[in-house]
């Protein structure tokens, strides 16, 4: 993406030629002729003076440029950090917001996070196989990339990485990334394979495109936690920033895979949210767990859901067991089966 100069004020915009001319310039080291005016100016300024100046000046970020967004479209880690470096030098925030495309209003409020704290984001779009069992839903998995870089384009994203699979994981990549505490249980009981695969990702990703912060949904709690302790505790050097789920006006969380359900599951969606608060407000009085989540699993049975793989109350910062007595936040979530269609939830506790 071309970045234009700071216009100063009362004169025209340089052009891109006398841009570039002058950064090469300043680059290279080479003298500026002297113009008829300066022999008016009172004093001689040093050479290193007036390096200084200029140098200081090209540090200074551009504002982006007017006119259509021109998003960048990178197929490698590589190709992105060719076409953004002069964001870097700029002394540029660079935001990396993770999706696995098929972009909803989701998305749309992660990008709108990443653009209230960074310079320049970035979206990856890459469904990832590593985190799909061979039962899975990954060759029916939605996809529409030329619609999610028109999204991406219209919400004034600079750079999309979109690689393939046989970029990101190579012929001979055999490295996993194993994940800490916050991946045992829940999802890890029904998708034992689940978070080594997102852990292996993120973790590409991360040193692909090498951002200040990262920006994951409340949606996928138990993700959001397991990747906050990935980047701490591998020193990754980056901030893990949350976005509060975003919902339906009945309170379905809004995802993907909420295209593949019919009508009438469409009905009893909802109920997942409406149970998960039910229990998120009887844990805050101190009730027994071990009778919250029993009776959960009956009611949404009773509700319409087919089969509900766990509803559970964990500790909202590492996952582990919640004792409401301790006086740390909790967390409610869960997890249940409409049809072929699997919903996940979560609520916060008080």
């Amino acid at each position: 993406m071309t970045e234009t100069p700071e216009k100063p004020a009362g004169k025209a915009a340089p052009s891109q030629k006398a841009a570039a001319q002058s950064d090469e310039k300043i680059r290279t080291g080479a003298k500026r002729k002297r113009r008829p005016q300066d022999k008016k100016r009172a004093g001689k300024p040093t050479k290193n003076a007036v390096a200084k100046k200029l140098t200081v000046r090209a540090k200074k970020p551009a504002p982006p440029s007017e006119g259509p967004n021109q998003l960048v479209i990178a197929r490698t880690g590589e190709e992105l950090r060719n076409a953004t470096s002069t964001w870097r030098e700029n002394g540029g925030k660079l935001a990396l917001v993770p999706t696995m495309g098929a972009l909803h209003e989701g998305h749309i409020a992660l990008v709108a996070k990443a653009k209230s704290i960074a310079d320049r984001v970035i979206v990856s779009v890459f469904v990832n196989p590593k985190q799909f069992a061979p039962h899975e839903d990954l060759d029916r998995y939605p996809r529409d990339e030329a619609s999610d870089f028109k999204k991406l384009a219209g919400l004034g994203v600079d750079a999309v990485l979109a690689p393939t699979v046989d970029v990101m994981y190579p012929v001979g990549c055999t490295t996993q990334v194993t994940p800490g505490k916050a991946g045992a249980g829940l999802e890890s009981d029904f998708r034992p394979h689940f978070f080594s695969g997102v852990a292996t990702v993120v973790a590409k990703l991360f040193n692909q495109v090498r951002p200040d912060f990262a920006v994951f949904g409340e949606k996928d709690y138990q993700q959001l936690i397991v990747v906050t302790q990935l980047a701490r505790d591998l020193d990754m050097g980056l901030e893990i920033v949350p976005v509060a789920t975003v919902r339906e006006a009945d309170g379905l969380a809004l995802s993907s895979r909420n295209a593949y359900l019919t009508e009438a599951d469409r009905g009893i969606a909802a109920n997942l949210n409406l149970v998960l608060k039910e229990v998120a407000e009887a844990a805050s009085h101190g009730a027994s767990i071990a009778h919250l989540k029993a009776a959960a699993k009956v009611r949404l049975l009773t509700l319409g859901f087919e089969k509900v793989d766990y509803v559970d109350v964990r500790d909202a910062e590492t996952l582990g067991a919640f004792e409401s007595e301790a006086g740390r936040p909790g967390r409610v979530l869960g997890a249940a089966w409409l049809g072929r269609t699997r919903l996940i939830d979560n609520v916060p506790v008080g």
